[in-house]
């Protein structure tokens, strides 16, 4: 059997990549020594969305601050690491889905759905910028990304199934309603034949605005194999690569879709 290991996390909200804080994260990564570690989305700093208007120095800022996290997250202990950033794009942020692997960052694409409501005015913060949609070959995993609200349009789930990923991560930032993700998470492995995993921010933003952790994992028929707590912040998903590659050849992943007439 071949396998895998996946990390994911729930981050405590406006983390900063020095300090105690940091320091705990970074004993639990190198603890883990997972091939993958996946983080949650943008995770360094305020979340500038709570805001519902665009600020350009609060951008910057973030922009800075996540650039200058890079090191940090490629310091730690883990094979490599998919997460997100804020990059500046067409006058606005695009926000940039990322891995960092033996010191060589790619980026993989950039955020194309955003929320426009209190707590996650994204829209009015972000651009869509580069659209990919592609696998990427992480070490032996072959990985599709769906940032946050991206994991609720299922096409993408289906494309990156026939194009043979192994496991679709979804680093998110979302409250504390968990049904739709789990759900959406459990759909996202069935339609695709890949398990899948997801970390999240935790905690509660200045504006008020509550973040509530619970990263899971799903195996590849969807079904729940572990989750987050603040008793336990980081967990590992074992994915068993060959299962992954097997069950794409399952109902419902080989149901093709006839051309329109």
């Amino acid at each position: 059997m071949t396998t895998a290991t996946i990390a994911y996390v729930q981050w405590p909200d406006n983390l900063l990549a020095h300090g105690p804080e940091w320091d705990a994260i970074r004993r639990s990564v190198d603890a883990a020594r997972a091939d993958i570690l996946v983080t949650n989305e943008m995770p360094f700093g305020p979340w500038a969305a709570q805001h519902p208007a665009f600020d350009a120095a609060a951008a910057a800022r973030s922009v800075e601050l996540h650039e200058k996290a890079l090191a940090a997250l490629g310091d730690l202990g883990a094979g490599a690491v998919i997460s997100s950033r804020p990059v500046a794009f067409d006058g606005r942020l695009a926000n940039e889905a990322f891995v960092l692997e033996a010191g060589r960052y790619r980026c993989l694409h950039h955020k194309q759905y955003f929320p426009q409501e209190a707590g996650f005015f994204e829209e009015a913060w972000y651009a869509g910028g580069t659209p990919g949609f592609e696998c990427m070959q992480i070490g032996a995993v072959k990985v599709g990304v769906l940032l946050c609200t991206e994991l609720f349009f299922n096409e993408h789930a289906r494309h990156y199934g026939r194009q043979g990923a192994d496991v679709i991560v979804t680093p998110r930032a979302s409250g504390t309603s968990l049904h739709r993700w789990t759900t959406a998470g459990a759909m996202a492995a069935i339609v695709s034949g890949a398990c899948f995993v997801s970390s999240n921010r935790r905690g509660v933003a200045a504006l008020g605005q509550t973040f509530g952790g619970y990263g899971f994992a799903m195996s590849s028929d969807g079904q729940l194999t572990g989750h987050t707590s603040d008793e336990a912040p980081l967990v590992i998903a074992t994915i068993d690569l060959e299962r992954s590659r097997e069950d794409k050849r399952l109902y419902p992943c080989y149901v093709k879709e006839l051309p329109a007439p």
